[in-house]
């Protein structure tokens, strides 16, 4: 039997009003997790929206033309169109997936620094091989010695502190692009005559005015002149010359690495350009400079190994120029630091009782400055600027540099050098050699870019080699307020 218990109207009317309410609540509840899902959907889809990864638009004939470079031979004519601007440090470069105050040296009697460098890396940073952090290309690669040359503003800070006008930057600015119309098609300059030395000097020109592969107005003519050397270094296992034939050959050697190892600094290393073979080149070039010194410490004509003399100072400076260019690179060299310690030694060994250098000797040769000049430079790039031999031969040159362009005093190569060695060793005697030399070069450069011939030497002819050496070296000359610092005594440090 089952008992069943009968409810009362009055409870079966509040058990009705129970269930509705449990039904309401139970839909409201529904209702509002439905929402709640639709609100964390919707978030979800607008983040997945937002965080899209946008489409690259490439530059597709700047990509096919890096694609076709990096597996073809160098070629010295190209169809290149540069686009970074050349009077400014450039703000567009090609990725391969494409004024500091003067501060004289005091003219006072210093401890001589020895030179004895010991048995380590005993060298500093000289004129700034140091960069700033970062990886890949940019502005923080360039040294520190070689930023001021990277912007038309800093430029004109540097003459306007250093001794310079605006007048020397529109005479370098017209000099290049006396060089660019006079540039031959194989990226070359000059005719059969040391024609890889001239082409490595026009390039130091160019490179001495920040102007890149990717420069606006020089961009073609800066890539067309590397691949002519670097074309030239690859054929020649690293030699790079005319004529192998010709004992000088060595000159166009230091000054091509020199030309060269800087190219890669600025162009590839600093600002990312794609130039194929360049540090092969670079590498191979330098490396053959190395191990062709004599043991003596020098380097010969023909980079003879037999002959006693061991070299001389002419041959010499431009290789430390080289040696100093290559060590910007950053680029693996074997015996670099004791390949400098040598020819500084023997540069050492060449000091004259006068306080200058001699040729291959410790003798004075013709005025001693063209010598004094290129041997204080080699101490001072080299972080030697205080040895006896650098601040020696600088106060010789104040005392007995002359220069006039219709003159026998117009020997350019001699001035090249005495107006980097001069302007770093700072004070009167730069204020005293650049009243001597400045407004002598911008006085006789022609409207067309040119230089007069002078009353010296190589510099005194019409002819095309003659042509291209003056305004190479000129333009170097007016370059020298920005080209490198420390200048005035400076520190980059």
């Amino acid at each position: 039997m089952s008992l069943h218990a009968q409810l009362s109207p009055e409870a079966q009317a509040r058990l009705a009003a129970q269930r509705r309410t449990s039904t309401i609540t139970s839909l409201i509840i529904a209702i509002l997790m439905m929402t709640l899902i639709g609100v964390i959907l919707l978030i979800i889809a607008m983040k997945f929206s937002k965080d899209e990864i946008p489409e690259l638009i490439s530059y597709s004939a700047e990509n096919i033309e890096e694609e076709e470079l990096d597996v073809r031979k160098v070629q010295t004519q190209t169809q290149r169109k540069p686009s970074a601007p050349s009077s400014s440090m450039a703000k567009v470069i090609a990725a391969n997936s494409a004024s500091p105050t003067a501060i004289p040296v005091p003219e006072i009697d210093v401890p001589d620094p020895s030179l004895n460098f010991g048995d380590g890396d005993g060298f500093g940073d000289g004129w700034g091989d140091g960069s700033d952090s970062g990886a890949g290309g940019g502005f923080g690669n360039i040294p520190a010695s070689m930023k001021k040359r990277c912007s038309r503003a800093d430029r004109l800070s540097r003459l306007n502190s250093s001794g310079g006008t605006e007048k020397c930057e529109d005479a370098v600015v017209n000099g290049l692009r006396f060089l660019k119309k006079t540039q031959n098609k194989d990226g070359s300059w000059s005719g059969q005559k040391h024609t890889v030395g001239m082409t490595g000097l026009a390039l130091l020109a160019f490179l001495g005015h920040c102007e890149t592969t990717m420069s606006e107005e020089f961009g073609e003519t800066v890539f067309s002149a590397i691949t002519y050397l670097v074309n030239k270094a690859m054929k020649n296992k690293g030699k790079l010359a005319t004529d192998f034939k010709d004992n000088h050959w060595c000159y166009e050697h230091g000054i091509a690495v020199y030309a060269i190892a800087e190219a890669y600094t600025l162009c590839q290393k600093s600002f990312g350009e794609n130039i194929p073979n360049l540090p092969e080149a670079v590498q191979a070039s330098t490396q053959f400079l190395i191990n062709s010194q004599h043991q003596g410490g020098g380097w010969e004509y023909a980079y003879s190994e037999d002959n006693g003399r061991g070299g001389d100072l002419s041959i010499v400076a431009w290789h430390l120029q080289a040696l100093k260019a290559a060590k910007h690179t950053g680029l693996e060299l074997k015996n670099l630091t004791s390949s400098v310690r040598a020819g500084l030694e023997y540069t050492a060994g060449l000091r004259t009782p006068e306080g200058t250098f001699g040729y291959s000797g410790p003798r004075m040769k013709d005025d001693g400055v063209t010598l004094g000049a290129a041997g204080a430079l080699c101490f001072q790039m080299w972080d030697k600027s205080s040895s006896k031999e650098a601040r020696g031969a600088c106060k010789f040159i104040d005392e007995n540099a002359k220069f006039g362009w219709n003159t026998p005093d117009s020997d350019l190569y001699g001035h090249y050098y005495a107006a980097q060695c001069m302007i770093n060793f700072g004070g009167d005697p730069w204020k005293r050699y650049n009243e001597k030399f400045r407004d002598q070069v911008l006085n006789n450069q022609l409207p067309d870019g040119s230089f007069k011939p002078t009353g010296f030497g190589a510099f005194k002819g019409t002819s095309v080699f003659g042509k291209h050496y003056r305004a190479c070296l000129s333009i170097l000359m007016l370059e020298v307020y920005y080209r490198f610092l420390p200048a005035t005594g400076a520190k980059t440090k």
